[in-house]
């Protein structure tokens, strides 16, 4: 194993601890390193999508036996994400001629979903705090117009998954939590998870269909990532999360700031 292979495991190592610990920052911290590693920023939103795909696949699991799923709001995400997905994909697809264009496209969008995921994080407990404030006399929707928004919602994270592989996660849950504020927090989570595997799996290989995929960091990145979530998941708690979001934000949020202007 040379070095640059041993960076790929820690970063995996580091990430993974990350996940474990916060259950958010996966894609938002793994594609800007992958960026500072030196890999093209196509390449690397294609790499990280399959990553994600794989290592929340065993979280799925875990929810789906506690019946932590709601199946239902899964299925209406994914009506909205998946073709989203392969909207946007052709979109880049059609950019594939210049690569140029098609990195600085996903740099800019990557520098914008990043400042958004760092305000959903840095913020979120004063959003969640004011959907479950409201939910009484907000929320009297009907469930064609609920299901509509769901799927509105799937369409937004869909089109911002494909472009940087980031928002299935701390964006995705704040918008579940604002939608569904009665919904218990850990079947919101379980319900998130359930949707990213899909969007990420279906994102991860149209992108790979498109030549922007590097297999052997895959590898790597797996291999520090799945001792790291193990680790990090049996600390959670360990360290304050008033403490430990605020600093995950305010470094998404320079790094976002960076890619975007």
């Amino acid at each position: 194993m040379d070095f640059g292979n041993l960076g790929f495991v820690v970063a995996g190592l580091i990430v993974g601890f990350i996940v474990g610990m916060t259950g958010v920052g996966g894609g938002s911290l793994m594609t800007p390193i992958l960026l500072w590693f030196g890999i093209n920023p196509a390449t690397a939103v294609g790499t990280d999508l399959l990553y994600a795909a794989i290592t929340k696949s065993g979280g799925v699991l875990v929810h789906k036996k506690n019946k932590n799923i709601d199946w239902k709001i899964t299925g209406w995400l994914t009506l909205g994400s998946v073709p989203a997905v392969l909207l946007t994909l052709w979109f880049l697809s059609s950019l594939g001629e210049a690569p140029d264009a098609l990195n600085l496209v996903i740099k800019q969008a990557l520098g914008v979903v990043l400042l958004l995921t760092a305000l959903a994080i840095f913020f979120k407990k004063q959003l969640l705090a004011f959907a479950q404030k409201h939910a009484g006399d907000h929320y009297h929707l009907s469930d064609s117009k609920l299901s509509a928004l769901t799927v509105l919602t799937g369409l937004i994270l869909g089109t911002m998954v494909a472009l940087t592989s980031i928002g299935a996660g701390a964006l995705g849950t704040v918008a579940l939590f604002i939608l569904y504020p009665f919904l218990a927090t850990k079947r919101l989570i379980g319900t998130e998870i359930a949707h990213a595997v899909p969007l990420t799996l279906v994102a991860g290989l149209g992108h790979a269909s498109m030549g922007n995929m590097d297999w052997h960091l895959l590898g790597w990145l797996l291999l520090g990532s799945l001792p790291g979530i193990y680790v990090g998941s049996h600390l959670t708690g360990r360290v304050s999360d008033g403490v430990l979001r605020p600093c995950l934000a305010a470094m998404l949020g320079m790094i976002g700031y960076k890619l975007a202007f």
